[in-house]
C-alpha cells in the first residue's frame, strides 16, 4: 500500500479494493463524499489495470441519429423537436445507406443508432434500416436503440418486447444501446425525463435482450438534479442486472448538457465529478469488465486523464454525432484513428482496436471497404440481409421539416 493511501481515511475500502473483495453500497457512498480523489483513482487504477492492463481500447465507428422528431418532451433533451419545429429532421434509407457506405470506405466496424421516438415510422422503416445496412457488409456490427426505442418499437409493431428483439435481432440488430437509463431513482425521472420508460422497464429490455444472448452497454447520467445517494442506487441496479445476466459489455457515464434544454441554470458535472464517478464506477462495478470515457461529450484531453482513473476505453472515431452536439457540445463530431491511438500513447496506455464486443481487431484486417476478414457476431455468423430501397412518407434531408 503506498503511502497516499495509508494516510487516506479510505484506507478500509481499499484494502477491501486490494483484496479483490466487493465493495458495499455505503463504502459506495462514502466515495462519493469523499474529496480524497487521488486515493480513488488509485483505487480505480488498481482495478482497471487487474481487469485490462494497460491496454486502453478504441472501435471506428459512426453514429447515425436518423431522426430528432419525437413524440415526447423530456426536459432534460435538447435533441428531440416536434415534426414543424425548426431544426427538425429525419434520414429516409438511400440517405443512411450513403452515410453507411462513406463510413465503410474508412474502415468503420460499427454504426451506433438511436434517434426520437418518430410519430409515423412504420415498423417496416425499422427492419429495413437494420436489413439494408448489414446486406452492406455481413461483418459490420449494428448497435441500434435505446430500451425506450425498443418498447416504441414494440407498440408501433404491435409486438412484445421479446418478440420486437428478436425480429430486430433477424434484421440485423447486433446489440443494444445504454442510453435512457439517466437517473434510475423515479422522483429525478419525474423532473428530468416524466415521460419516458420507469427504471424498472429499461431494466427489464436489458434483461430480455441479455437472456436472448445479446450484449448492451449500460449508462448513467450525471450533473443534473441528482445526489449522491441516487447516483449509488442507480450502480446499484445495473451491478444486480449484471450479476443476473452478465449482459453488459461497459459502462458509461454521461454528462448532462444544460444548453438548450428546458433545465439551462443546471450547472452540468465538473472535470472533477465526471473523474471521480469514473474511478467509482470502476470500483464499485466489479463485474463489468469495461469503463468507458465518451470523449465526445468530455473532450479528449480529460478523456485521456481518465486512462489513469478506471478507464480503459475512449470509444471511437464517432463521426457525425448528433445528440450532445444539440446540446451545445463544443468538442469535434469525429476523430481520425490516427488521433485516437496518439491520445492514448500520450496517456503512457497501449492502444488496442476493438470490434463491438472488446476482442482484438488486427487494423490491417480492414480495408476500404470494410472488414475483409468475418467477425463472429454476438450471435453467431448472420448472413448477408435482403437490401431493400425503399423509401418512406414524410422522410426529408437534415433539418427539413416533413
Amino acid at each position: 500500500m503506498n503511502k497516499l493511501l495509508q494516510r487516506s481515511g479510505l484506507r478500509d475500502i481499499y484494502e477491501k479494493v486490494e483484496a479483490a473483495q466487493r465493495i458495499t453500497d455505503d463504502d459506495c457512498l462514502r466515495l462519493y463524499r469523499s474529496h480524497d480523489i487521488a486515493a480513488i483513482g488509485a483505487m480505480a487504477n488498481l482495478v482497471r489495470e487487474r481487469k485490462n492492463g494497460n491496454t486502453a481500447y478504441y472501435i471506428l465507428n459512426r453514429h447515425i441519429n436518423y431522426s430528432n422528431i419525437c413524440i415526447l418532451d423530456c426536459d432534460f433533451c435538447a435533441f428531440y423537436r416536434r415534426r414543424r419545429d425548426a431544426g427538425a429532421y429525419e434520414y429516409n434509407l438511400p440517405q443512411m445507406i450513403e452515410k453507411a457506405q462513406e463510413a465503410l470506405k474508412l474502415g468503420i466496424t460499427e454504426i451506433h443508432i438511436v434517434g426520437g421516438l418518430h410519430p409515423s415510422f412504420k415498423w417496416e422503416y425499422y427492419i429495413d434500416m437494420l436489413r439494408s445496412l448489414k446486406a452492406l457488409d455481413p461483418n459490420l456490427h449494428l448497435k441500434a436503440f435505446t430500451a425506450i426505442e425498443i418498447l416504441h418499437l414494440s407498440w408501433v409493431g404491435k409486438r412484445s418486447v421479446p418478440e420486437t428483439l428478436a425480429a430486430l435481432r433477424e434484421a440485423g440488430l447486433g446489440s443494444l444501446t445504454g442510453g435512457g437509463a439517466e437517473i434510475f431513482d423515479p422522483e429525478v425521472r419525474q423532473v428530468i425525463c416524466h415521460a419516458k420508460e420507469t427504471a424498472e422497464e429499461w431494466v427489464d429490455v436489458h434483461r430480455t435482450w441479455h437472456k436472448m444472448g445479446g450484449r448492451s452497454t449500460s449508462t448513467m447520467l450525471i450533473g443534473h438534479v441528482e445526489k449522491d445517494h441516487h447516483r449509488v442506487d442507480h450502480l446499484r441496479r445495473l451491478r444486480e442486472l449484471q450479476d443476473e445476466t452478465g449482459g453488459f459489455t461497459a459502462f458509461v457515464t454521461l454528462a448532462f448538457h444544460p444548453e438548450n434544454t428546458k433545465l439551462p441554470d443546471l450547472p452540468g458535472p465538473s472535470g472533477y465529478d465526471m473523474l471521480k464517478t469514473l474511478a467509482i464506477a470502476r470500483i464499485y462495478l466489479d463485474n463489468i469488465d469495461h469503463i468507458k470515457a465518451y470523449w465526445i461529450l468530455m473532450g479528449m484531453k480529460l478523456a485521456q486523464v481518465s486512462l489513469s482513473y478506471g478507464v480503459d476505453d475512449l470509444d471511437g472515431t464517432i463521426i457525425e454525432e448528433k445528440i450532445y452536439h444539440m446540446a451545445g457540445a463544443k468538442t469535434p463530431q469525429e476523430m481520425a484513428r490516427e488521433e485516437l491511438v496518439k491520445a492514448i500513447r500520450e496517456a503512457g496506455r497501449e492502444p488496442v482496436q476493438r470490434d463491438s464486443l472488446y476482442r482484438p481487431i488486427d487494423p490491417g484486417m480492414i480495408g476500404r471497404g470494410g472488414l475483409t476478414a468475418p467477425l463472429v457476431d454476438a450471435f453467431g455468423e448472420l448472413g448477408p440481409a435482403r437490401p431493400t430501397e425503399a423509401s418512406y412518407t414524410g422522410a426529408s434531408n437534415e433539418g427539413g421539416v416533413a
